[in-house]
């Protein structure tokens, strides 16, 4: 029999946009989003499969109007499906299947193609023992109608227009994004997070800056087994067992208590602080400054110091994926018009699995040669961003 490591090498590397594709959105799951039907799909020109190939495809393609890049991408279907019944030729067909889509269909293609994932991405998925997520959201504004302003609301500034929260978790050794999670634009990103821990891979080592500070959340990360690696700051109130200078403090074993838990009976949470240095570019020159970070891993021969300021600096490949998504969102909208709140989030979930398959074929053919780690995967000593 054939080990699953030779089975492995032997697997062709995707190198075209059409092999990632089929490589990322494979048989399996196509047949979990046609299971996932409660009842017979009504849009006979419009499957599942050419549906969702079509919306992912129209944020890749080029035009000037919604209209052109629907055309585009089309070609692209039809040619990736020569022997297959051509979907409609209009783009208010296109539209109406979409909305029509239910939205569990959608979570159960994402949750197929995140399967994947640690396959293809077997020699960077684990560093240092962990599986390193990281978490962050982002507002996305929507154009101003009476539905969504009525339906979202305002969130942010007076006036503002109506917006979605979008939480996402990324794989920050590459890039690629794991799970995703929209809501209003008053949404808290900490429920969210809370939402999405049950797609947590093992191994799971959460980064996530100071807004996700948190005795409740901190208490549910534990509770599903997964580790955490979050900034604090000095509303934070953590407890000693005996006194320690401040100035000579560099890492050790503190206790997280909020006041809510003691009134509610809760146990003290045992968590390790870290005090990691790092350096950042002034006009007066470089300048050191201190950054406090709360994780559950207490060993330090498992968690050193310096591997958490490196876990922590890679928070900001999670940075990257927002202002990627916000471009490109931009640029998607300069076409389309989601008037509706369904069709807002229905188009939304198309376009984070296209950054997904993106990031998915960049990382797939850098990891052609076999037993190549990226230099990311690698970990050492680094200056830590804040």
């Amino acid at each position: 029999m054939v080990s699953a490591r030779k089975r492995g090498k032997q697997r062709r590397r995707a190198r075209t946009l059409g092999e990632c594709l089929r490589q990322f959105l494979t048989p399996a799951v196509w047949k979990q989003a046609q299971n996932g039907l409660l009842r017979p799909w009504r849009a006979s020109r419009w499957q599942v499969q050419p549906l969702l190939m079509t919306a992912l495809l129209m944020t890749f393609v080029c035009g000037d109007s919604l209209e052109e890049r629907f055309e585009s991408a089309r070609a692209v279907v039809v040619a990736l499906r020569p022997k297959r019944r051509r979907p409609g030729k209009t783009v208010e067909g296109f539209q109406k299947a979409l909305a029509r889509l239910p939205m569990y269909v959608l979570r159960g293609v994402a949750a197929a193609m995140r399967k994947q994932l640690p396959e293809v991405l077997e020699h960077c998925w684990v560093t240092g023992g962990f599986v390193v997520m990281g978490c962050d959201g982002s507002r996305l504004e929507c154009p101003r109608t009476v539905e969504l302003e009525g339906h979202l609301g305002q969130a942010g500034k007076t006036d503002s227009a109506p917006s979605v929260w979008l939480t996402a978790v990324v794989h920050l050794a590459t890039g690629v994004v794991w799970a995703w999670r929209l809501g209003k634009g008053t949404a808290s990103e900490r429920d969210h997070l809370k939402h999405l821990l049950a797609t947590l891979p093992a191994l799971a080592l959460v980064v996530c800056d100071a807004g996700y500070t948190g005795y409740e959340l901190c208490r549910e990360l534990l509770g599903k087994g997964a580790n955490f690696l979050i900034r604090t700051s000095s509303t934070v109130t953590l407890y000693t067992e005996e006194y320690q200078p401040l100035e000579q403090f560099r890492e050790g074993i503190v206790y997280y208590w909020s006041d809510n838990a003691r009134r509610q009976n809760h146990p003290p949470l045992r968590v390790r602080l870290l005090r990691v240095t790092g350096t950042k570019r002034t006009q007066q020159g470089m300048q050191s400054y201190d950054v406090w970070l709360l994780t559950s891993v207490l060993s330090p021969q498992r968690l050193p110091l310096s591997r958490a300021g490196q876990f922590y600096r890679w928070r900001w490949e999670n940075e990257v994926f927002h202002a990627d998504y916000d471009e490109k969102d931009n640029l998607y909208r300069g076409g389309r018009r989601s008037y509706s709140s369904r069709t807002c989030v229905v188009e939304a979930g198309p376009l984070v699995s296209a950054m997904q398959a993106l990031k998915f074929r960049r990382k797939s053919m850098r990891s052609a040669k076999e037993g190549v780690v990226p230099p990311r995967a690698q970990c050492g000593p680094i200056s830590v961003s804040c």
